[in-house]
């Protein structure tokens, strides 16, 4: 209230378009003539319709009439703007003009901040609805400046800061008004993105699955808040429920967090407007079938400098991809039926936006289009329609006054006018001196070449298509040329002279270098004589594109694969069930599903494939993995239940096509062990090329990770991390107990029927208590294994599984009669203290003491080496060669729950094999097909050909790059992307 209070009087207290009811003390009363009629012109009325030799009619800033029979009042301004267009001016809807970037908050103690900041606010700093910047706005005429000559005529601003960010404000770039005019709507939008605020340094969330269940718990606690049941004031959430009503506008920035967001919004019933990241084009299907309208930036990157073959080599090439497609991104967003609006947002110069857009369209993006995305959809959007957007009858009048077609790149933008008020950018009666001249000098013709690049003269003379070293300058239709003698460096000649009203010639004085005076003409004998830069943009020719795949990173697929019946004969199968090791044995996949094993089966319609002398098992499936995930911890709370790894599954990381070449179908996707209640599981299978949705288990068993040990009481974190509880292994035993009884209450409330705030954390731990949900914990310790069994046993649920495990020998007993699992390493020990009593044998000792045991990696490299891992049970242990590949396959299915699916060749399975070219636990081994739901997502022939594809495409687009900076066009330094691989105790900055 105190804010919109300073608002009022600000506006009170303006001088400049005093309201009509405000005493006039500076002079007389009377208002000026306010009526223009701009006669003669091609007007864009809207982006459609088009009208030639209009007249625009303007009174009191707005549009009040248009058309071609106008009748014009007799006290009305004419302006004749023939042989000139009229377009509205254009809309940026994500903004943060005039107000400036909030300052970091300082942390003066090195110490995390757990906890909210602010009293009588929602308990997370990062959700601030009730931000309302117009107190915090302030006109900024440089930067108008350059958003008028741009073209821009409005802008919708907001305070860009925080998961929830406030509402925005709709502002018109009118410099000659006061903001009681310019403000067309004080609450405009509500905007969201994914990032924290600045202004607090609180830890929750710290990972993008933690902003998405901040915003999940967010909208639950709005709810019960409008519902009447809290107990205390909210005034974050009284200001997100206000807000409801407004366009909800979302910052995601790439295509997988525009998914993610709008996930997010379908869960919820919201469907946002999404600000994306140009990179939509590369899942254009997932984004159409989100039902979302876009805000698009066009921030183009530059060509990479590939000069040099070393630095060249560093390049990944879906960045080199990203160079050639990005420009492509708003015509097949049109050629789609993606509504979207553009925007100047990550820009570094608003005077890239025109050159950006003109890529933009012969790339193949439509005009009428373009010009849509610049007006009437930013309109649609925000629900302005009736005020912006167009020129018709009774809307602002912004508009420009242009040389030509708007998206031309020799048009010029003479005028642009917001809310009725001229804002000159180029002199529209200036005469257009550009061309190619005859200039007569000292019984020599010279060329004089004038080029004009978006009302800039620049220009050059040749004598006998020979450059002469001459400076010139233009201003006001005079021209200034120094010419130096070609024999004598150190004289000159000096032309001044000014361009005729015919524009056929140009005539002045002359001053040589001896001081004598003479007269000099120059006269037009050619069109305006065009740079090789502007040359080059005038060719039509279609840019090559370099096609997507799937994903659209090497090794990605032209076409998704498709499902096929296929037929494997004569190999040797590994079924991980009782009928053991089968030979000379064929194999029929048919819908997706291992339809028939048996000798001498036939099907006309399969495809054949020969396996005599090959291997084929069941497709190994990793219990503790940490790839294909763009976070992995959520250290913010030393409970993490409401997160999940299902929000953030990458389907684009390399390190799938790299499992798959060592045989992997299915993994389980684990948050770390940074609390000792993690996050959510994601069980996944590794579908290359398909999205994060379809790569899920449908109707998957529900796991969540749990930790023990070093990692959840923070030992190895440093100094500065000794605040979060708890610090000791008896806390951690504490947490587990609070948790535990705190979810036992909630649940029995949720089921008497009374009214309950839903609480997604609280939600989650009943599921374990009611048996919905597993448990996979990270452990070590022989002490705290058991204690957690304990625990557990005093709820009445299991531990499913403990992985790592490597004091699981020590208690093998104990867990046999809990009846957990147990997913350890092969043979990892004495890397760090609390290890220091593994050995390798583990896997065997619980194996033998009927133990279910799967071998796991919780680690990339280690992923695509299961087979290998497997093997090494043997040596340690005596484990027969059967059991210890079910150590990779079977077994983990069994700990997942999803045995009755995969892990073993049976009739009836999901066809998720693999054919090996020797014994599936040999060095020596090599997958050389993998095969998903009857699938082929891996095949090592394939694999051998796509390496000389990529090759051959790296060079082709390093040939294009060398020839952009051939052009003289600005390229970039070349940059290594850098890899994250993630581990159990990986904590990335977010």
């Amino acid at each position: 209230m105190k804010k919109v209070l300073i608002f009022l009087c600000f506006l009170i207290s303006a001088t400049i378009y005093s309201q009509e009811y405000f005493p006039k003390n500076s002079g007389v009363k009377t208002p000026k003539n306010s009526t223009i009629a701009l006669i003669n012109a091609k007007i864009y009325v809207t982006p459609t319709q088009v009208i030639t030799n209009g007249t625009l009619l303007i009174k009191d800033g707005k549009v009040s009439d248009v058309g071609t029979n106008i009748a014009i009042p007799k006290n009305a301004k004419i302006v004749d703007v023939k042989q000139k267009s009229i377009y509205p001016s254009f809309i940026d809807i994500y903004s943060s003009f005039g107000l400036k970037k909030p300052k970091r908050a300082e942390n003066k103690s090195n110490l995390p901040q757990y906890d909210a900041s602010r009293k009588g606010y929602y308990w997370n700093d990062h959700i601030r609805p009730e931000t309302n910047p117009i107190s915090l706005f302030n006109f900024d005429n440089d930067k108008a400046k350059e958003l008028l000559k741009a073209g821009f005529g409005v802008v919708n601003t907001h305070l860009q800061d925080g998961i929830v960010r406030g509402n925005g404000i709709l502002v018109a770039l009118n410099p000659n008004a006061s903001n009681a005019y310019r403000i067309i709507d004080t609450k405009s939008a509500q905007y969201l993105s994914f990032k924290k605020s600045v202004q607090s340094r609180q830890v929750y969330p710290s990972s993008l699955m933690g902003a998405m269940a901040l915003l999940r718990q967010m909208y639950f606690d709005a709810d019960w808040y409008a519902k009447g049941f809290a107990k205390n004031i909210d005034l974050s959430l009284e200001a997100l429920n206000k807000n409801k009503s407004l366009t909800q506008i979302f910052d995601a920035g790439s295509k997988q967090n525009a998914l993610r967001a709008d996930k997010i919004g379908d869960q919820f019933g919201i469907q946002y407007t999404i600000v994306g990241g140009g990179d939509e084009y590369e899942n254009i299907s997932d984004i159409k079938n989100t039902n979302a309208t876009f805000i698009i930036p066009i921030n183009f990157r530059k060509a990479y400098d590939v000069s040099n073959p070393y630095m060249a080599s560093l390049i990944d090439l879906s960045d080199m991809r990203k160079w050639n497609q990005e420009p492509s991104n708003p015509a097949v967003l049109y050629k789609n039926g993606v509504p979207f609006s553009l925007t100047t947002h990550t820009l570094k110069s608003v005077s890239d936006f025109n050159k950006n857009l003109r890529k933009a369209i012969k790339y193949g993006l439509d005009k009428t289009a373009a010009l849509e995305a610049l007006t009437t959809v930013p309109a649609k959007i925000l629900g302005e329609s009736d005020k912006i957007g167009t020129l018709e009858k009774g809307k602002y009048a912004n508009f420009l006054i242009t040389s030509g077609a708007i998206f031309e790149p020799t048009t010029i933008i003479y005028e642009n006018w917001v809310q009725g008020s001229k804002n000159v950018i180029h002199n529209m009666h200036a005469i257009n001196i550009a061309g190619n001249y005859t200039l007569p000098y000292n019984n020599t013709n010279y060329n004089l070449a004038i080029s004009e690049n978006n009302g800039k003269l620049s220009g050059s003379i040749k004598k006998d298509d020979k450059k002469v070293k001459a400076t010139l300058s233009f201003k006001n239709n005079w021209v200034n040329i120094t010419l130096q003698n070609s024999k004598d460096s150190t004289a000159f000649v000096r032309f001044i002279g000014k361009a005729a009203p015919d524009y056929k010639h140009i005539s002045g004085l002359a001053t040589d270098g001896l001081g004598n005076e003479f007269k000099w003409v120059a006269t037009k004998n050619g069109k305006a004589a065009l740079k090789k830069s502007e040359k080059k943009k005038q060719q039509t020719d279609t840019p090559y594109i370099v096609p997507v795949t799937y994903p659209n990173i090497g090794f990605g697929f032209s076409e998704k694969p498709h499902q096929e019946t296929i037929l494997i004969k004569n190999a040797t199968v590994w079924t991980s069930e009782k009928e053991g090791v089968l030979y000379n044995t064929d194999v029929l996949l048919k819908n997706g599903k291992i339809a028939k094993i048996g000798k001498n089966i036939k099907n006309r319609n399969a495809k054949i494939i020969d396996g005599t002398g090959k291997h084929l098992t069941a497709g190994i499936i990793d219990e503790h993995s940490h790839i294909a995930t763009v976070a992995v911890n959520e250290v913010g709370h030393n409970s993490s239940a409401e997160v999940t790894i299902e929000d953030v599954v990458n389907p684009d990381d390399i390190k799938i096509y790299r499992s798959l070449a060592g045989g992997v179908t299915s993994i389980q996707i684990l948050h770390g062990s940074a609390n000792p209640i993690g996050g959510r599981s994601a069980l996944v299978k590794l579908k290359w090329g398909e999205s994060a949705k379809n790569m899920r288990y449908s109707n998957s068993p529900k796991f969540i990770k749990f930790a023990l040990g070093e990692n959840v009481k923070q030992s190895n974190w440093g100094p500065s991390n000794k605040t979060r509880f708890p610090q000791t292994r008896m806390g951690v035993e504490q947490v587990y107990m609070d948790y535990f009884q705190r979810a036992k209450e909630y649940d029995n409330l949720k089921k008497s029927g009374k009214p309950y705030r839903k609480d997604v954390e609280l939600e989650t731990l009943a599921e374990i208590i009611n048996k919905e949900r597993f448990i996979t914990c990270h452990s070590y310790v022989q002490s705290e294994i058991n204690m957690l069994m304990k625990v557990a046993e005093k709820f009445n649920f299991n531990i499913n599984t403990f992985t790592h495990i490597l004091e699981g020998y020590k208690l093998a007993d104990k867990m046999k009669k809990h009846g957990v699992g147990a997913s350890t390493f092969s043979d990892w020990w004495a890397y760090k203290y609390e290890v220091n009593d593994a050995i390798p044998y583990n896997a065997a000792i619980l194996h033998n003491y009927g133990i279910t045991v799967a071998i796991n990696s919780d680690d990339a490299e280690m992923q695509r080496r299961l087979n290998q891992e497997a093997a090494k049970s043997m040596k340690y242990g005596g484990v027969s060669a059967t059991d210890a590949w079910n150590f990779v396959t079977i077994n983990p299915a069994k700990l997942l729950h999803i045995d009755q699916r995969v892990g073993s060749i049976k009739v009836g399975k999901d066809a998720d094999v693999v054919l090996w070219s020797d014994n599936p636990l040999s060095v020596y081994s090599k997958a050389e097909k993998t095969i998903i739901d009857g699938i082929v997502y891996f095949d090592i022939e394939r694999d051998l050909a796509l390496r000389k594809s990529i090759k051959d495409e790296r060079n082709k687009l390093i040939n294009m790059m060398l020839n952009e900076k051939a052009s003289g066009k600005p390229v970039q330094a070349p940059k290594k992307k850098a890899t994250q691989y993630f581990h159990c105790d990986t904590v990335v900055n977010f």
